[in-house]
């Protein structure tokens, strides 16, 4: 484990925006992180990076950032129904779908193909096309930084919500995950409820599809809106859907029939961000060299060398014209550093 200075982050974040870090170190077990807290000073900004796919840099990052690279998959159990699938922080979450599906394991091909690394999909409780990480997560393995101890959050310890855990507000850099254990079905139960998957299947004439189906289809789907990190920097969903009362729903839907709503089991509304940042007309908006994207509007992209604030700047636009017109205020998925 070495400590490196001035370090570049600019290839690990998929916004592909510069910024330095102060310190910057790389860790790929436990005895890494142990190593690490020795030498950590408890007054000094630490940066907990995964992917870098979930992260907008303003600035350069006057602190510590450690990428963790814990590696490994692992059944560690199993009983008549479930496997209980142990992995690294460190794995890439799209290659830790691929190899569940390639074990007829069932449970995450709905996640199929969303960046970042599976030590950050608990933080996130990413989500995507009817199934959340919450739906299939047995427990969360970590490490206090304060103490170096090792902690077991089991799921209801872990307080997921919509994009959102414990990990992201009360316990939010206090602990590194290392490890994740998820539990998946033997006899896979495929997933259709959402309906542009439901589609796609049956265009293809599929009526009783197999995870390796609907993961396919999923992987269609978001190539045909979304755009790949690796040509055009984006962060995917830049805005989480917002939740309103029913009442405001009646009284939006009143003067704007077209939109949709999914009732929510507390009796609010989820509405589409996407929705309402198309119906402000901001498909393809810019600001510098950041665009909201021409297909997918939730989606804010590095189009042509833009910088942090720039795309900082493109945000808030969304925001306070989406206030204006629906006095909905969206809240930001990313995190801005």
């Amino acid at each position: 484990m070495e400590i490196k200075h001035n370090f570049s982050l600019r290839n690990l974040n998929t916004f592909d925006l510069p910024a330095i870090s102060k310190r910057y170190a790389t860790l790929k077990s436990t005895q890494d992180i142990h190593e690490f807290l020795k030498l950590y000073k408890a007054n000094d900004e630490l940066l907990i990076l995964g992917g870098g796919s979930n992260i907008l840099f303003t600035r350069d990052f006057d602190g510590t950032t450690v990428k963790i690279e814990i590696p490994g998959i692992h059944v560690v159990k199993e009983d008549q129904g479930y496997y209980w699938v142990k992995a690294g922080a460190g794995v890439n979450w799209n290659d830790f779908v691929e190899s569940c599906i390639k074990a007829d394991m069932g449970g995450v091909e709905n996640l199929s193909l969303i960046p970042g690394a599976v030590g950050a999909a608990p933080v996130q409780n990413i989500g995507a096309y009817g199934v959340e990480l919450k739906d299939v997560l047995e427990a969360v393995e970590a490490i206090e930084i304060s103490t170096g101890e090792r902690y077991y959050f089991r799921n209801h310890e872990c307080r997921f919500g919509y994009r959102d855990s414990i990990f992201k507000n009360e316990y939010r850099d206090r602990f590194i995950i290392t490890n994740v254990a998820l539990r998946l079905r033997k006899s896979p139960v495929p997933n259709t409820s959402y309906g542009q998957i439901a589609e796609m299947l049956d265009t293809k004439g599929i009526k009783n599809p197999r995870i390796r189906e609907v993961s396919d289809a999923v992987i269609q789907i978001r190539r045909s809106k979304l755009p790949d990190p690796e040509v055009m920097g984006n962060a995917g969903s830049f805005f989480k859907n917002p939740t309103i009362t029913a009442e405001k729903f009646t009284d939006i839907k009143s003067s704007h029939p077209s939109i949709s709503g999914f009732d929510q089991p507390d009796g609010k509304v989820k509405l589409s961000a996407a929705w309402l940042i198309d119906q402000c007309g901001l498909k393809g908006f810019t600001v510098g060299g950041a665009a909201v994207h021409d297909k997918q509007p939730l989606v804010i992209v590095n189009k042509n060398n833009a910088t942090g604030l720039e795309i900082l700047e493109l945000a808030n636009k969304v925001q306070s014209t989406i206030l204006e017109k629906f006095q909905i205020q969206l809240e930001p998925e990313v995190r801005i550093i």
